[in-house]
């Protein structure tokens, strides 16, 4: 299949439809996102018809435009970007698929891939910080919601605000990140916004991202952070041999929170999903720690049981 990179530079103007890869990666307990054009843009090129299934067609196409190997991928979503057209006047369309990856060091990538922090994008989602940033996102929605044209849409903004940002009596749900950054939009909280505020710091929720780049990685850290609860997913991002608290630590980078540490490794070992490594103990220094590896029979696929998310303090 044919797919040219980079849209804007591209000399095909006809086609309305673009393939947007969200491609993430967990290195070092930090969640990554794979990006082009400093960042500013998730990989994405004009998609040509295939002869092929679409899923076979997005593993080439990151193979020949960024370098990345590709692991673990499924179809996200199709999105409408309202705000670009192309000469025929019709909205541009994103094809968007969700990739699971184990980051490429850079002497192997495509010189205008890089892998970024994906809580640079969305500061208001890591929750293992102390929150101030957090807060004072909340107190300008507030603002933003106090200014609304009728008593009504003030108290309908307020309650989103309440049940979107976990703000008492509601509690913080980590898969309404797609909720949160609408909301920003909405109240041009976010440089992207359609009437974006005056005087306002946008480095307060995040950088930017081109077109609608950003709400494509907002739905999919939602669907990464919905999936963990019920699918064994977080096999995708490990590496072979692993101790228990980078197992840990690679799923608070995804939820953004911090789990309890003996909660955590009771429900792992209840699951059943892990086994004691060959290898023996890790070679770091100070107290070695067993290392584990996931069992040959368990699938990608299989469902498991609420794993849930054993919060607090470890």
């Amino acid at each position: 299949p044919r797919m040219d990179a980079y849209p804007e530079t591209a000399a095909n103007t006809q086609s309305i439809v673009e393939l947007v890869p969200v491609l993430i990666a967990i290195t070092n307990g930090s969640l990554r996102v794979l990006t082009v054009a400093k960042g500013e843009l998730l990989p994405n090129g004009l998609l040509a018809p295939l002869r092929h299934s679409l899923q076979a067609g997005v593993r080439m196409w990151v193979a020949k435009q960024t370098s990345q190997p590709m692991g673990y991928v499924e179809q996200l979503y199709t999105f409408v970007d309202t705000r670009r057209q192309n000469e025929q006047g019709m909205p541009v369309l994103y094809v968007s698929y969700l990739g699971l990856v184990r980051e490429a060091a850079d002497s192997i990538l495509h010189p205008d891939a890089k892998w970024q922090d994906c809580y640079g994008y969305f500061p208001w989602e890591d929750l293992r910080t102390d929150g101030r940033q957090r807060d004072a996102i909340v107190s300008r929605l507030r603002i933003w919601a106090n200014l609304a044209d009728t008593e009504e849409v003030r108290q309908k903004r307020l309650k989103r605000i309440h049940l979107c940002w976990g703000v008492e009596p509601e509690n913080w749900s980590e898969e309404y990140v797609l909720q949160r950054y609408e909301m920003l939009y909405e109240s041009g909280l976010i440089a992207e916004a359609a009437e974006p505020q005056a005087n306002f710091d946008f480095a307060l929720t995040g950088q930017h991202m081109r077109h609608d780049h950003r709400r494509v990685l907002a739905t999919a850290l939602s669907r990464l952070r919905a999936k963990i609860k019920y699918r064994p997913v977080i096999f995708e991002l490990m590496p072979p041999e692993f101790t228990l608290l980078q197992l840990q630590n690679s799923v608070e980078a995804i939820s953004g929170r911090l789990l309890h540490k003996q909660n955590f490794r009771r429900q792992i070992q209840q699951q059943n999903l892990i086994e004691p490594s060959d290898t023996g103990v890790s070679g770091s220094k100070g107290r070695p720690a067993q290392l584990y590896r996931f069992r040959d029979d368990v699938l990608p696929d299989r469902l498991i049981s609420d794993i849930g998310l054993p919060l607090g303090s470890r």
